[in-house]
């Protein structure tokens, strides 16, 4: 965190962008999965094809973590991450991260909730379901941030 936020120090003083340092500089994230789900792994291999640094944990209390996490009820998924200040919940594509660190709204996190097919690790062929990726606050606030087709 805090190399995130000398990094960020440095671009205002120099004028740069904040999406020149987004762009070029990996993320560290901390995924959380069960030891036993493909998907996951197949998302932290997004992830990572897209420039993040994962670190994985596998356990068997996910209910644990989502509920330190802050998670409201409906927005879950099977793995939960933390970047940053934020929770990332499901199968939420590199790109809406690095968007949700570029603009650093006051929110708890984003979540894609359930497992829809198409999403990063749940390619099935040609099938791509439609859907939202939703910004959540710890007062149980809600909004579409992102839409996927």
């Amino acid at each position: 965190m805090k190399k995130h936020t000398l990094a960020l120090g440095l671009v205002a003083a120099l004028g740069f962008s904040t999406t020149a340092v987004a762009g070029g500089a990996a993320h560290s994230i901390h995924v959380y999965k069960s030891p036993t789900c493909g998907c996951c792994g197949d998302w932290i291999d997004h992830l990572e094809e897209n420039g993040f640094d994962v670190t994985a944990t596998n356990t068997n209390d996910m209910g644990k973590i989502k509920a330190e996490a802050g998670l409201i009820p409906g927005l879950g998924s099977c793995h939960t991450a933390f970047v940053g200040d934020y929770v990332v919940e499901g199968h939420v594509p590199a790109d809406d991260i690095k968007r949700l660190l570029s603009e650093a709204p006051k929110a708890t996190g984003i979540s894609v909730p359930g497992m829809p097919m198409g999403s990063p690790g749940m390619e099935m062929g040609d099938r791509k379901d439609h859907y939202k990726v939703i910004l959540f606050n710890k007062e149980g606030q809600t909004r579409v941030f992102a839409e996927h087709n």
